[in-house]
C-alpha cells in the first residue's frame, strides 16, 4: 500500500504540474488577441482569464470522466505509466513553450497517454472508439473555429460597413473584455478536465477509486486552482506569436475570434470532448484574417504551427513511451 501511494503522490504532483505549465502555456488563448489590440494590459488580462479559467473548470466533469476512462483501460494500466504519460506531456509543453509554439497541450497530453499505454501493454491497452472519437474531435474543431470565425467576422463587417471607423472600433475593444471572459470560461471548462481526467485515471489504477464513481472534489478543486495560477503567470512568448505574429488584428477582429471560439469549445465540452483550445483559438485567429487580403495573414508563421500541430501527439507519445520503459518494472 505503501508503494502505491508513493506513485499515487507521484502522480498527482506531476498531474498538477502539468495543469499548471497548461495554464501558462494556453494563458494565450485567451488573452493574446485582447491584449494584441490593447483592450486590456498585459497584466489586468492575465488576471481576467485566471479567473474565469478557474470558474469555468469547475462547471463540468464530462471530458474528466472521458479522458480517465475513455482512452484506456484504468484497470490494466498501472500508476508508473500514468506518471510516465505526464513526464511525456510535460516535456512536451516546455519544449514549445521555449520555441514559442502555440501546440496543444491537449494533443500533448493524449500523446503521452496513448503512448505510454502502447510501449508498455500494446494496443489491447488503447480504446479504439475513445481514441478515434477524440482524432475526430481534434480535427473538426480548429475548422470549425476558423469557418465560425470567418463567418462572424463578415457579419460584423457587413453590420457596420457605414459605420465610422474609431468609435467602432472603440466599442469593440470594450466588448473584447467579455469576449476575453468567455474564451477563459470556456478553456477552463475543457482543459482543467483533462487533469482531472489522468488523477481520476490514477486513482483507479490505484484501486482507490471505483471506475464507475464520481470525480472526488479535491481533484476538481486542486485541477481547477494549479491551471488558474499558471494562467497568472502567463506567456508572453506564445501571445506575442498568436497574437502579432500571425494575423495584425482589430479590436473587432479579436472580439470575432474569442467569441467564435469559446463557442466552438463550450459545445465541444458539452459533448464531453477534449479538444485542442490552442487549435481552435489559432484557426479562429487564422479565419478572421481570411476576410482581408490573402497576405494579411503571416502563413510562414502558421505553417510552422500547423507542424508543431502535427508532431505533437507522435513527440509527446514517444516521449512518454520511453519513459514508460524505463519505469515498468517500478
Amino acid at each position: 500500500m505503501d508503494h502505491t501511494l508513493f506513485w499515487i503522490g507521484i502522480v498527482v504532483v506531476l498531474a498538477l504540474t502539468f495543469d499548471f505549465s497548461n495554464g501558462v502555456h494556453d494563458a494565450a488563448n485567451a488573452i493574446a488577441t485582447t491584449v494584441t489590440t490593447r483592450a486590456l494590459s498585459m497584466s489586468r488580462a492575465v488576471l481576467i482569464a485566471a479567473f474565469f479559467n478557474l470558474i469555468g473548470a469547475l462547471v463540468s466533469t464530462g471530458v474528466a470522466h472521458f479522458v480517465g476512462k475513455g482512452l484506456v483501460d484504468a484497470h490494466l494500466v498501472t500508476l508508473p505509466v500514468v506518471a510516465a504519460a505526464l513526464v511525456g506531456a510535460i516535456g512536451w509543453n516546455l519544449l514549445t513553450w521555449y520555441y514559442g509554439l502555440p501546440s496543444s497541450s491537449s494533443h500533448a497530453l493524449i500523446g503521452g497517454i496513448v503512448g505510454a499505454a502502447l510501449f508498455s501493454f500494446g494496443p489491447r491497452s488503447v480504446h479504439p472508439s475513445g481514441l478515434i472519437m477524440t482524432v475526430a474531435a481534434l480535427i473538426t474543431s480548429p475548422i470549425a473555429g476558423f469557418l465560425g470565425a470567418y463567418l462572424l467576422m463578415r457579419a460584423l463587417l457587413w453590420a457596420f460597413a457605414s459605420r465610422p471607423f474609431t468609435p467602432t472600433m472603440r466599442a469593440f475593444r470594450r466588448l473584447q473584455l467579455a469576449s476575453a471572459a468567455f474564451m477563459a470560461f470556456s478553456h477552463g471548462s475543457n482543459d482543467a478536465q483533462k487533469t482531472m481526467g489522468v488523477v481520476t485515471l490514477a486513482l483507479v489504477s490505484g484501486h482507490f477509486l471505483s471506475s464507475q464513481a464520481p470525480i472526488p472534489l479535491w481533484v476538481i478543486l486542486a485541477s481547477a486552482t494549479a491551471m488558474a495560477l499558471g494562467t497568472a503567470i502567463g506567456g508572453w512568448r506564445i501571445i506575442k506569436t498568436l497574437g502579432s505574429k500571425l494575423v495584425d488584428l482589430s479590436p473587432a477582429h479579436g472580439f470575432a475570434a474569442e467569441t467564435a471560439a469559446a463557442a466552438v469549445i463550450l459545445t465541444a465540452t458539452h459533448l464531453n470532448l477534449p479538444i485542442s483550445t490552442t487549435h481552435v483559438i489559432a484557426s479562429s485567429v487564422l479565419g478572421v484574417g481570411a476576410t482581408r487580403r490573402a497576405h494579411s495573414v503571416r502563413w510562414g508563421t502558421a505553417a510552422n504551427i500547423v507542424l508543431a500541430w502535427v508532431l505533437t501527439i507522435p513527440g509527446a507519445g514517444l516521449a512518454a513511451g520511453l519513459a514508460a520503459l524505463l519505469v515498468r518494472h517500478l
